[in-house]
This record gives C-alpha cells, structure tokens and sequence, in this order.
C-alpha cells in the first residue's frame, strides 16, 4: 500500500467525491500474523465468563466403602437394599454419578496480561493489512465490485439514522455483496453451543470506522455482519477475527484523517505517550533474490570464477588445482615431501643386481 500515497473518498450516494487524501502512516506498518495471533490469543481470553461444576455435584449420596474381605473393590457403595442404585459405586471420577477428578473452580486464573506494546503493534499490522486487497479477498470478503482498497466513504453516512439509507449506501460503494454472503452463511452451530444461547453461526461482514456517531450506529446495527467501531478503540478482535488479518474496512473520512493524529507519522507525532509506528527491517523481503543478485555475487566472487567453474562444488582435498588455489605452497610442500622418501636398499636387493648384471656382460 505504500507504493500508492493518496486515496480517493468515495461519496454515500456511490459517485467520487472528487477528493483525495494521503494514505496515513499506519498503513505502511509491518505485517505481522505472528504477532498478531499471540495477542489475539491473550486478549479474548479476557472476555470469557467464569464457570464451573457445582461443588456438592456427585457427592449427593450417603456411602460408605465396604472395606476388605469382600472380594470387592475399597470404592464407597450405596446403602440400601431393594433397588438398583443399592451396592453402586459412589463418589469416585470413575463411578456412574460420582464427581468428577480435580472439579472446575471460578477462581480459575482466566485473564492474560497482554503488554500494551504488543497490542499497539499487532493493531497497526491489522490495519495495515485492511488495505491489501489478496489478504481481503483471502479471508472471504466479496470486495471484487468496490472502487478500491481501503474504501474511503465521505462523512455524510455518519448522519444515517435509517436502515434503509445505511443498505442503500453499501449497495451505492459495491460493500453489499459482502452483506449478502453473511445472511447465506448462517446456519445452526454444530454441538453443544446450540444449548447455551449460541444456535447461530455466521460468517462476519463489513467494519464501518467513523470519528462521529450522529446515528450511524444505529443505523447499521441491524444489518447482519456489519459492525461499527470508533477511529479512536480500534479493536484487534474486530480488525482480525479468529487472527485472521485482512478484514474488509469501511473509513469515513473523518475517520481516516485522524489515523495521522491517533497512530502518528514523520511529520505528526502520535497521541499515544511517547509512542511511534513500528518500522519494516527490510524495505525488500525478497532476501534469496537479493543475495542471488549479480552485484552482490560479484563482490563476494570474481566474476571469472563465476562463468568458469562453481567453486562450492570443488574439494580440496581430492581437487589438486582447488587445493592449489587455497594454499599455493602445497605443491612446493608435495614436491619436497616425495623428495625426501627414498627406497632403502638393502643387501638381498643390491646382490640380485650384481648377478643380473654378470648375466649381461657373459652374454
């Protein structure tokens, strides 16, 4: 996104506004999913509902064990006689109706410390990723028919108080087809959930950010999928849902200029206390293109060697001209090493010689 410095805004009624505005710093922060999956992690934790068993659950009963002698296990029995449950197994984790191992407790630690930096980091990289269009399409959104990404709508659809107006104004900017595919995904969860105040599952829709609720919240909020959220709490969990980075963002333009003031830039310092936007490592992430490269592989070896002969394929120890090339004294040092091994000679060999050489003469 950063290769593209201004956006256009984008009218309610789906015309141009003819106005452009510079695409803000926060949109140039590193894209981090690493990051952002851990935060995610930690901060949902925070939103859950303490439960557990009941403390007297299983042991409801008056048992008692039957000791030894009975060829019967030590486990408390039911007293009784004349049904069923007389002589069952009590209490235990393993018997039918008793308690469960290690019973769930509310003082359970349920909350997770998440550092405040890591948050503010794993949200740039969610808004970030807003604005690249394969992440949007990656995640399901149907955004093939709006102008462009991120859609920037003018501040006239913060005043919408009707529902009516607020679909008009998605159909107007192409955002509806995304409105649609929620309402066709909602279907009966799978399991237990059904039971527990959650039957419905449902894909998640558009996030509308504004910096001025003059009914547009309420407008918006019967709408299936849509979701809306103030320029200034932006939240990870509705920027990334399930950490999944790319979520499909509707700006207004109030909104949009004050991501400058909010997350800061080069030139406009962040409202946030001694804070500034985390910065890319690499301008080019492409590392094997660039050590590959003809300029960088020309430095780090002649350019003759290069085009003649791979020297990483080559052993010095069984390649005498590579050996040769590494130390130029090993063919001194070889040379000196033959000369000084001689064949020793000995008595049976020297007289052998003698009497071959007497065969010679008499011949």
């Amino acid at each position: 996104m950063s290769t593209r410095p201004q956006v256009s805004v984008h009218g309610v009624s789906g015309s141009d506004a003819g106005v452009t505005i510079v695409l803000p710093a926060v949109f140039k922060a590193p894209i981090r999913p690493d990051i952002v999956h851990s935060v995610w992690t930690g901060v949902a934790k925070n939103k859950r509902q303490a439960y557990a068993v009941a403390s007297n659950a299983g042991e409801q009963t008056s048992a008692e064990s039957w000791g030894t002698g009975r060829a019967v296990a030590r486990i408390p029995r039911v007293g009784g006689s004349g049904t069923h449950r007389s002589g069952q197994g009590a209490f235990g984790n393993m018997c039918r109706g008793g308690r469960m191992f290690a019973p769930t407790k509310t003082w359970r630690k349920w909350h997770v410390k998440v550092n405040l930096n890591e948050k503010r980091y794993a949200t740039a990289s969610a808004i970030a990723a807003s604005a690249v269009a394969p992440l949007v399409l990656a995640r399901g959104h149907r955004v093939e028919t709006i102008a462009e990404v991120p859609l920037v709508v003018s501040n006239d659809i913060e005043s919408l108080t009707k529902t009516k107006d607020a679909v008009a104004a998605l159909k107007a900017v192409g955002a509806h087809r995304d409105v649609a595919r929620v309402v066709k995904s909602k279907t009966i969860r799978a399991g237990k959930g059904k039971l527990r105040n959650r039957r419905w599952t449902q894909r998640r829709g558009p996030l509308v950010v504004y910096s001025e609720n003059k009914g547009l919240v309420k407008a918006f909020r019967n709408i299936p999928g849509v979701e809306t959220c103030d320029v200034r709490h932006l939240n990870l969990l509705q920027l990334a849902p399930g950490s999944h980075l790319g979520r499909f963002v509707i700006w207004t333009e109030g909104a949009f200029n004050l991501l400058d003031n909010i997350w800061g830039s080069e030139s406009v310092a962040s409202a946030k206390s001694g804070y500034s936007l985390p910065a890319n490592i690499l301008a080019n992430a492409d590392v094997s293109r660039i050590i590959e490269s003809q300029e960088i592989q020309s430095i780090l070896k002649p350019a003759k060697e290069i085009q003649e002969k791979d020297i990483r394929k080559m052993n010095p120890l069984k390649n005498k001209q590579e050996l040769l090339r590494l130390n130029p004294y090993s063919k001194t040092f070889a040379e000196k090493k033959l000369g000084s091994i001689k064949e020793p000679k000995t008595k049976v060999k020297n007289a052998q010689k003698a009497k071959f050489m007497q065969i010679l003469k008499d011949n």
